[in-house]
Formats: structure tokens, sequence, C-alpha cells
């Protein structure tokens, strides 16, 4: 898509994710330098916070060209759309296509313990 400059930027979620980024790598940040009694350097977090700001300059260019990430809400509609797509959208219930049924036996299937008897299976001669 082209550039739009009338798009609207979702800031108010691109930073919410942002501060969720930052929490989740501060946890594992601290909890790897204690496990490995090394000190912690704050110009880690320096770095997490200088982020932020480029986070929400790429986030705000990629709105503009017209890209939107689909939220957890679209796609979890997705999820439950899709059985009724499947079936048909008749409103009956969707088949589970990854179960396999057995297929009929055949000449070269077994049967049972009674096919490999002795003298049942030998070819006629003629």
């Amino acid at each position: 898509m082209a550039w739009d400059s009338s798009r609207k930027v979702p800031l108010k979620r691109l930073v919410r994710e942002w501060l969720i980024y930052v929490g989740i790598a501060s946890v594992a940040i601290v909890a790897f330098y204690v496990a490995t009694n090394r000190k912690i350097d704050i110009g880690l977090f320096a770095g997490l916070l200088a982020s932020g700001p480029m986070y929400l300059l790429f986030g705000s260019v990629l709105a503009k060209f017209g890209y939107q990430r689909k939220t957890m809400k679209d796609l979890r509609a997705e999820r439950e759309a899709a059985p009724l797509a499947r079936s048909g959208g008749r409103g009956q219930s969707a088949v589970d296509t990854s179960v396999r049924t057995r297929p009929a036996p055949t000449k070269r299937t077994s049967t049972g313990p009674s096919q490999h008897r002795r003298g049942t299976n030998k070819p006629k001669r003629r």
C-alpha cells in the first residue's frame, strides 16, 4: 500500500505493546543476571528505554503505509468462524477432517491370526 498521511496511528496500542515488552525483557534480564551471579548493568535498561521511541517511530511509519496487525479479538473471531466456513455455513457442525477412518480390508491386509494358518494360503498347483 502507499503512504497515506490521513491514516490514524494507534499510539495507545503501540505504547501498551512496548510497555509489555519492556516489562518482560526487564524481568528476563534480572532473572538471567541473578541466576549467573553477575552485577546488573544499568546500560541494559537504558537500551530498553531507548527502544521505545524507535518502536513508536517504526510502528507509526508502518501504520501510515497501512499495516495493521490483527488483535487477539480478531484472531479469536477468525478461529470461531472457520468451522462454519468449512461446513458451508449451514449451521451444521463441522466434520473433523484430521481424524482418519480405518480403510476397508483388502486381500493384502491382515484380518487377524486365522489368516496365517498352515496350509490355508498355499497357492494352487496345476
